[in-house]
C-alpha cells in the first residue's frame, strides 16, 4: 500500500532523513519508534505532502506522491492527525469535525459525521461544545475523528499518547486497534514504545534520521537493545 524508497530531507542545511526506506501492506499496523529528534514526525510530514524531500520516492496505491499537494493526497486516501492535535479551540466539535471532510462531497458529511460519533460516543455528547474545553483526552479524541472524516485507507498518528494520562492511553489504543480490525491501515509514530509495539504487526527502529533496525512487533518487544533503548529494560 506505501513504499517509501530512500528519502533524504533537509532542513536548510540540517540532513535530517538520510535514506529512509520502509514499506505498509495493506490491513497492518506500523510503528516507527525512536527518541525526540530522530526524524519520525519528519517522515510523516514527508509522507503526507507537508515537506519534500531532496530525493527519493514515496508511493501510496501505486501512485507517487512526491509533489503531490497534501490536500489532493487526502482525497486520495491517506490521513495524519499530527503530534499536538492541533484543534481548533474556539470551534465547537462539530465545526472542527467537518473541516476534517473539506474532500468529501456535502451529501456524505453526516456519514462521516455518524462514523465517527460510533467511534467516539463521547465527541457525540459534546458535538456543540468549544474544543478548547475538552479534556487532553477529548481533545485526542477530536483531532483523531477530524481526520478520520475524510475516510482514509491508510491512517498516519503522530504520538497519540503525549500528555494523556495511562488510563486514557489504554483508550486510544483500544480504538487504533479497532480501526484497523474494521479495514484501515495504520502507521503509527509513538514514543511510547511498548504500547505501539503492542499493537503493531511489525515495527521500524529509528536513530537520528537512519532506520537501525526492522522487525516483527514481537520481535522488538524482546529484543535486548530495544528493551534498554526505549522500553525501559536492563
Amino acid at each position: 500500500m506505501l513504499t517509501v524508497d530512500n528519502i533524504h530531507v533537509y532542513y536548510g542545511s540540517i540532513h535530517a532523513i538520510k535514506g529512509v526506506s520502509f514499506s505498509i501492506k495493506k490491513g497492518e499496523i506500523v510503528t516507527l519508534i525512536g527518541a525526540n529528534g530522530a526524524g519520525k514526525s519528519t517522515i510523516l510530514n514527508t509522507v503526507s505532502g507537508i515537506l519534500k524531500p531532496k530525493t527519493g520516492s514515496v508511493m501510496f496505491q501505486d501512485k507517487n506522491l512526491i509533489g503531490v499537494p497534501a490536500h489532493k493526497i487526502v482525497a486520495g486516501g491517506l490521513a495524519q492527525c499530527p503530534e499536538g492535535r492541533r484543534i481548533f479551540l474556539q470551534l465547537t466539535v462539530v465545526e472542527n469535525l467537518e473541516m476534517g471532510a473539506y474532500t468529501r462531497p456535502g451529501n456524505e458529511l453526516a456519514d462521516s459525521l455518524a462514523d465517527v460519533f460510533d467511534r467516539f460516543p463521547r465527541l457525540k455528547e459534546r458535538r456543540n461544545q468549544m474544543a478548547g474545553t475538552l479534556s487532553g483526552g477529548e481533545q485526542q479524541m477530536l483531532a483523531m475523528g477530524r481526520a478520520l472524516m475524510s475516510r482514509p485507507t491508510l491512517f498516519m498518528l503522530d504520538e497519540p499518547s503525549m500528555g494523556l494520562a495511562p488510563l486514557l492511553v489504554q483508550q486510544i489504543f483500544s480504538i487504533i486497534k479497532e480501526l484497523n480490525d474494521t479495514g484501515t491501515t495504520i502507521l503509527l509514530v509513538e514514543q511510547n514504545a511498548q504500547m505501539a509495539l503492542s499493537i503493531a504487526d511489525r515495527g521500524y527502529v529509528l536513530e537520528t534520521g537512519r532506520i537501525v533496525m526492522t522487525a516483527s512487533a514481537q520481535d522488538l518487544l524482546h529484543d535486548d537493545n530495544v528493551r534498554k533503548a526505549y522500553l525501559g529494560g536492563t
